[in-house]
């Protein structure tokens, strides 16, 4: 399993002439506001606090990068379907998301993140569709895992599956807090930097 040994914030941006120079592969995370991105994605780096949750929800709208173990990014997205939106931000957010789909061809996989207690929102089933289109590889994330029983977590995984109309589609249960489900998503970064290591000929000249 891939051990993290640095993470840092490199910058923010909204479109390609904001993005940091490419090294590598690229991860993107995307989530309804308030399903848990933030403590995700410093439990997956395994850190309290590098990735922040903005204090007025759904306000910044920006991609935020961070450089993992100096070989990868993972790209933090701002939550999507936030009720204070204006309409105007509502573009920004999908031209900003669209323009990176399409532009950054580092991008290796989308995960998509859906409260696993509240199950896929309309927001959510809309967001997978609209991100199906880009034919890209794409991961679910079931956060908050802990604030379900075992067998409400057999029916909600089932009903997800449904709603997305994709039964086949891969899917981690995770928990911030417990710590659990990170190393399968540890795993996914380590297979797909292998995976590179062994295209390009190894990562030495």
């Amino acid at each position: 399993m891939l051990i993290i040994k640095s993470a840092e914030f490199i910058k923010s941006g909204t479109d390609e002439t904001h993005y940091p120079d490419p090294i590598g592969l690229e991860y993107l995370f995307l989530g309804r506001s308030n399903v848990g991105k933030s403590s995700l994605i410093n439990a997956i780096l395994n850190r309290k606090s590098l990735a922040r949750t903005s204090r007025e929800p759904g306000k910044t709208v920006t991609l935020n990068f961070f450089l993992v173990n100096e070989q990868f990014y993972l790209v933090d997205a701002p939550g999507y379907g936030y009720a204070r939106r204006s309409h105007t931000q509502i573009e920004t957010f999908q031209k900003m998301i669209t323009r990176y789909l399409q532009k950054r061809d580092e991008l290796r996989r989308v995960f998509l993140l859906i409260d696993m207690k509240v199950g896929a929102t309309r927001d959510d089933i809309e967001m997978y569709q609209y991100l199906s289109r880009f034919n890209l590889e794409m991961v679910i994330i079931l956060t908050k895992m802990d604030k379900c029983n075992q067998s409400e977590r057999i029916k909600n995984v089932a009903k997800i599956k449904q709603d997305l109309e994709n039964f086949d589609i891969k899917m981690i249960q995770t928990s911030s807090d417990a710590k659990r489900g990170i190393d399968k998503i540890l795993e996914i970064f380590e297979e797909d930097l292998h995976e590179q290591s062994s295209d390009h000929g190894g990562f030495d000249e």
